[in-house]
């Protein structure tokens, strides 16, 4: 019975296990790969727009209505050029900083080139760096830029279109601010200060200065804007798409497709908090003024070319006559380290602002789970062996339960010949036959549900380890050792092409490599220590577990197959041991032998 109901619990987890991977990975990469080719074909079909004349760059969409954020630039077509030469159109103020490089368009004071410079696209150290900003003019343009908003008694005030003029240094450093400059003829100077430091945080002050006879009332703006979105996107596993945590209303976010169907999502306005755009591993972010209630917004543009936008529009602004304002905004814009964006949310008191990392509904479980890794990390000095520490403390920390669940499951072997006389004494009466087993484990002091512990502690376990190697751009491109170079990828070898040996490229259904192997043949003698069921389907299941899940599980991130192999193998040693104490008899070898031994024939 009780070997039953353990056979049950496995059948159930894999079957868990297997539907949540097809749910989560497997099917939202089919739906993203249809989904690439879309966005393929718009962009060709936006190329051909731009080579047939229309000038890049040009704003010719519906006009901005009066008092509200103006159009984003190059919404009408894409150049066909290169990066450098999109680039090399307009005149830039070089950023340079010990994690970023890249430039600020004077055309719009936009930030608009960013590379990350401890990131790389491939595990290849020499690969490119990780472009996160990009200009409108290209297929995938992506920026965040500050301007106002104003009216008939301002005159112009700096929108996307404004070219800035550079007071002093042009190159941005954290130590060296750069100070923009515009005019305009209704007597307004707007003097714009970036400051940056040295991770991924930028500083944008403004200071308007009314030279005129009147007090004048003006709005600012910030906005995050995308032409594109990730062709190879999670939309399950984790959030990816137009984020922000505002007001009372708390976090709000909204997928590439929800916000397509919607059109446009305003919350209620607030005076603190921050919106943006958030991948996988990288995010733009927006941080408004806490000096005026703001207007948030998450919308989906289709005039011109299609867009994502997420912005924010401040309550007007009043600057008398020979006084001046000054209004400070701040932009994230980089990797979602864990470490960086605590300490922005604490050090510069942005509300909540560590929910730009999705930790998902069971955080209480997924954030001790990677501060446990991480601390293990700076001590080991590697990620692989941090998990098999982890696994070690989490092992220890269930001990006491695991214990007495396999001094259970020890003691249940030892009653099985009385198990089986009650079988055969009411083998014609279920019902006697039950109250004869609970009366046999209430006098033997057997719990048998104790057997089942060891399984379903490893759920959340798994799925806690799962999202921290998911979504944790520590985990990316971490190496273990040999050929094991980034823990968060499968292992990319393959037993069907002798692990490299042959040059043979293999479907991902036959990418089999060393460690699901592995994991497969400690999950194999882990279910031999236990007798074989009679049962020839119970028998069959035991048979071919092991190699359902080496398949199944070929296709996780390596790092949770180390695991998971790691795991079984404490498993059979702490089973082995307490089986030992407890008198009862291993099986283990006796099944390896069975398995080699043939099998006697009906005659026979």
């Amino acid at each position: 019975m009780e070997n039953n109901r353990n056979f049950f619990i496995t059948i159930a987890l894999s079957v868990l296990i297997l539907a949540v991977w097809q749910y989560f990975y497997v099917l939202p990469r089919s739906e993203q790969q249809r989904e690439a080719a879309r966005v393929e074909q718009q962009r060709i079909e936006e190329q051909k727009k731009a080579a047939q004349g229309t000038n890049p760059g040009t704003d010719t969409g519906t006009p901005a209505a009066p008092g509200a954020i103006p159009n984003a630039p190059g919404t009408d077509a894409v150049t066909p050029a290169g990066r450098e030469q999109a680039l090399a159109t307009t005149t830039r103020a070089k950023i340079d900083t010990p994690s970023l490089e890249g430039s600020i368009n004077l055309t719009g004071a936009r930030l608009d080139d960013l590379k990350l410079k401890h990131y790389t696209e491939t595990v290849d150290k020499n690969s490119p760096e990780i472009s996160l900003l990009n200009p409108a003019a290209l297929p995938n343009g992506y920026y965040a830029e500050i301007g106002f908003v104003g009216n008939d008694k301002t005159g112009a005030v700096p929108g996307p279109e404004t070219v800035w003029a550079v007071d002093g240094n042009a190159t941005l450093t954290p130590a060296t601010p750069v100070t923009l400059t515009y005019s305009n003829d209704k007597g307004l100077t707007f003097k714009r200060t970036f400051s940056v430091d040295t991770n991924y945080m930028f500083t944008v002050s403004d200071t308007v200065q009314n030279a005129g006879t009147a007090a004048v009332s003006l709005s600012n703006y910030g906005r995050v804007t995308r032409f594109d979105k990730p062709l190879v996107a999670s939309t399950y596993v984790l959030h990816e798409g137009l984020i922000g945590f505002t007001g009372t209303e708390g976090l709000q976010e909204h997928k590439y497709a929800s916000i397509e169907k919607d059109k446009q999502a305003t919350p209620g306005k607030s005076t603190d908090g921050w919106l943006g755009i958030t991948d996988k591993y990288w995010a733009v972010t927006l941080v408004p003024t806490e000096k005026q209630p703001f207007q948030p917004r998450y919308a989906y543009f289709e005039d011109g070319r299609h867009r994502y936008q997420s912005d924010f529009l401040t309550d007007p602004i009043t600057v008398d006559a020979g006084q001046s304002a000054t209004v400070e905004s701040e932009i994230f814009a980089g990797a979602k380290e864990v470490a960086k964006i605590n300490a922005y949310a604490e050090d510069r008191h942005i509300k909540r602002f560590d929910l730009l990392i999705d930790w998902g509904w069971f955080h209480f479980i997924t954030k001790p789970m990677f501060w446990l890794i991480d601390t293990l990390y700076k001590f080991f000095g590697n990620f692989g062996l941090a998990i098999l520490a982890t696994t070690v403390i989490v092992k220890a920390i269930f001990f006491p339960l695991a214990n007495k669940s396999y001094a259970s499951m020890a003691n249940m072997k030892k009653v099985q010949p009385k198990m089986l006389e009650i079988r055969e004494k009411y083998a014609d009466d279920k019902m006697k036959q039950q109250q004869a087993m609970m009366e046999l484990y209430k006098t033997e002091k057997i719990n048998p549900l104790a057997g089942c512990w060891p399984v379903a502690l490893q759920i959340p376990v798994f799925f806690s380890l799962y999202k921290v190697l998911y979504i944790t751009i520590e985990m990316r491109h971490a190496p273990f050792f040999g050929w094991i170079q980034d823990l968060a990828a499968p292992d990319p070898t393959s037993i069907f092409n002798l692990f490299g040996l042959v040059p043979l490229t293999l479907p991902h259904m036959l990418m089999i490599g060393v460690w699901p192997l592995i994991m497969g043949v400690t999950m194999f003698l882990q279910m031999r220590m236990n007798p074989t069921p009679p049962d020839p389907t119970q028998a069959a299941i035991f048979t071919w577990m092991p190699v359902i899940f080496t398949f199944m599980m070929a296709g996780f991130p390596a790092g949770l197959v180390i695991y998971w192999a790691w795991n079984n193998t404490l498993s059979i040693l702490q089973q082995g041991v307490i089986m030992k104490r407890q008198g009862a008899k291993i099986e283990l070898w006796d099944n390896l032998v069975a398995l080699f031994r043939k099998k006697p024939s009906p005659a026979e």
